[in-house]
């Protein structure tokens, strides 16, 4: 009865601070204490990280559902106007909705994955994107982005690195972010027609400066 009058008393903030924990705590595990088969565990875990609550995002607003998102996963973010990364969920700033933009994405050893891409459609101010080490970011996560009419028009300069699933058909796909201004691409085996992708952005950003170090 007192643990259920306990749970009662948690309110929305309290929920989403100690979902922030949880996140923390077993993104820093790296061996499942029991024998099942931990891929398994961990795909289902980090899917449902990623999951969309669009009633959240109609709530708070792209930026900081986004932000949520991210952190969640492992990420961080820096915000319009402050030169500090943001990379604790639960001191993530109060304040106005409209108040916070995102303008930079690290995702740095994050578990960010395609079915969380939604959370980037109403981002209007992200300029910097950069995947390192992201063992869930495959092709359709590209191709997702670049599909973004609001990442089209803002984005400035991304890095990719060390994510092993990436080949040709999503790097390409980065063409159509039209004010790209600097791409590095690095260490991505599945990256493998170099020179047809140098071909093609300066095709299609002629003004792009593509920074390679593939194999």
């Amino acid at each position: 009865m007192c643990c259920a009058v306990s749970e009662q008393r948690l309110t929305c903030a309290d929920q989403m601070m100690l979902f922030g924990k949880i996140s923390q705590q077993l993104c820093g595990v790296k061996k499942l204490p029991w024998s099942c088969d931990s891929r398994y565990f961990w795909g289902w875990l980090n899917a449902v990280f990623n999951k969309v609550d669009y009633d959240r995002i109609r709530d708070v607003g792209p930026d900081r559902a986004a932000s949520e998102w991210l952190l969640r996963c492992g990420a961080m973010v820096r915000y319009h106007g402050q030169e500090r990364w943001q990379k604790d969920y639960n001191h993530l700033p109060t304040g106005p909705l409209d108040k916070y933009k995102i303008q930079a994405i690290d995702a740095t050893d994050s578990c960010i994955m395609s079915i969380g891409f939604d959370h980037m459609e109403g981002l209007e101010h992200v300029e910097k994107i950069r995947l390192c080490k992201c063992h869930y970011i495959e092709d359709d996560c590209l191709l997702r982005l670049s599909q973004l009419e609001n990442l089209q028009k803002t984005v400035l300069e991304m890095e990719i690195i060390s994510c092993g699933n990436i080949t040709d058909k999503g790097i390409i796909a980065l063409r159509h972010l039209r004010n790209l201004k600097y791409l590095l691409l690095s260490d991505l085996p599945g990256v493998r027609e170099k020179e047809n992708l140098v071909q093609a952005f300066k095709t299609a950003l002629p003004s792009l400066e593509l920074k390679l170090q593939l194999k």
